[in-house]
């Protein structure tokens, strides 16, 4: 079915890079991990897709700690999770990254929809999928959630124990950021206008039209392009993070649904995070990032133990693949702390 793109006055619309690119390795890969793709169905018989990774070093009968890693929100796990979860796995953990449901090799139609609901669930049926691994200690799960996955394995750990600790990086409310914007920048006008627009649009697929896309990241820059737009281009636009999931017919990464992506406005991953407590959570944000807002929002409602960690000179992409900016050490002191 051809699609169409709609550019909107939400959150998708701001997707754009920091200029500095040094260090940045996104496609990392590691002599001392293994990896293997895996999948599994999640609670809704849909398959999600994914790829673990095993420390090189595991002996026969070895229980060891594992963590989840989810990607951005419209990104699939070749960007910046599998990076993720090959350094952590370097530092002796079983790590699997996922691609969220509607997303890249994980099942759910129509593609590029959005549904938060099922997002958390994936990160649960990750939890059991390691949970029943003999290799794994199903009492030492942890998560990691970058950008909007972040908002994601919150919303999942509020109802799932078994998430024992939380890490989210440059992390998007993505209720937040779709009802009102980045610092509260969209009007109660504006955002009345894109329901109204989406109404009609659900008529139009419904009687089998074309379905519509969301902006997205642009695909090229011009001399109006926001900083933020310029951002999320460097990665998401060029070899240093572009990726197209195998069997896709054309790029359709950070490309919601329209109809679909007005769903985050009833999504609300913050209310009564402080549930959460004992289980410690870590909030990873950049000094710079355009997203530090949700970090520090996150960080003043969740209940201790919690720590809101700042990357000195970071921006919001910058912690996607820059090896020389990601705190890998401070995830590595967290988990080992907190998963025993």
């Amino acid at each position: 079915m051809k699609r169409i793109f709609i550019l909107t006055m939400t959150f998708f619309m701001m997707h754009g890079i920091s200029s500095a690119q040094r260090d940045a390795d996104n496609f990392y890969r590691s002599a001392s991990v293994n990896c293997e793709k895996v999948s599994f169905r999640n609670q809704y018989k849909m398959k999600v897709g994914a790829n673990l990774f095993l420390p090189g070093d595991m002996k026969p009968g070895e229980k060891r700690p594992a963590i989840i890693v989810g990607h951005p929100m419209g990104a699939v796990k070749e960007q910046s999770a599998n990076l993720y979860a090959t350094k952590l796995a370097e530092r002796g953990f079983v790590t699997l990254a996922i691609d969220l449901s509607f997303w890249g090799e994980s099942e759910g139609e129509p593609r590029n929809a959005v549904l938060p609901d099922v997002y958390a669930e994936d990160f649960s049926a990750a939890a059991d999928f390691l949970g029943t691994r003999e290799f794994v200690d199903r009492n030492a799960i942890g998560v990691v959630g970058i950008c909007g996955s972040g908002s994601f394995a919150i919303s999942a750990a509020k109802i799932d124990p078994r998430l024992k600790a939380i890490a989210t990086v440059s992390m998007y409310d993505m209720g937040a950021a779709s009802r009102n914007g980045l610092k509260n920048a969209v009007t109660p006008g504006q955002r009345k206008q894109l329901l109204e627009a989406v109404a009609e649009q659900r008529y139009v697929e419904f009687l089998g039209g074309e379905i519509a896309l969301t902006g997205g990241t642009v695909h090229e820059l011009t001399e109006e392009s926001t900083p933020i737009e310029r951002e999320f281009y460097g990665f998401y636009r060029t070899p240093r993070g572009e990726f197209t999931p195998e069997g896709a017919t054309f790029l359709t990464t950070t490309h919601p649904t329209l109809t679909g992506s007005v769903k985050f406005m009833n999504f609300y991953p913050f209310n009564d995070i402080e549930s959460i407590s004992p289980r410690p959570m870590l909030f990873i944000t950049g000094e710079h990032a355009h997203s530090r807002e949700f970090s520090e929002d996150a960080y003043r409602r969740a209940a201790e133990p919690k720590e809101l960690y700042i990357v000195p000179g970071a921006g919001h992409v910058d912690l996607y693949d820059r090896t020389g900016l990601i705190p890998f050490g401070k995830l590595e002191k967290f988990f080992k702390e907190n998963l025993q």
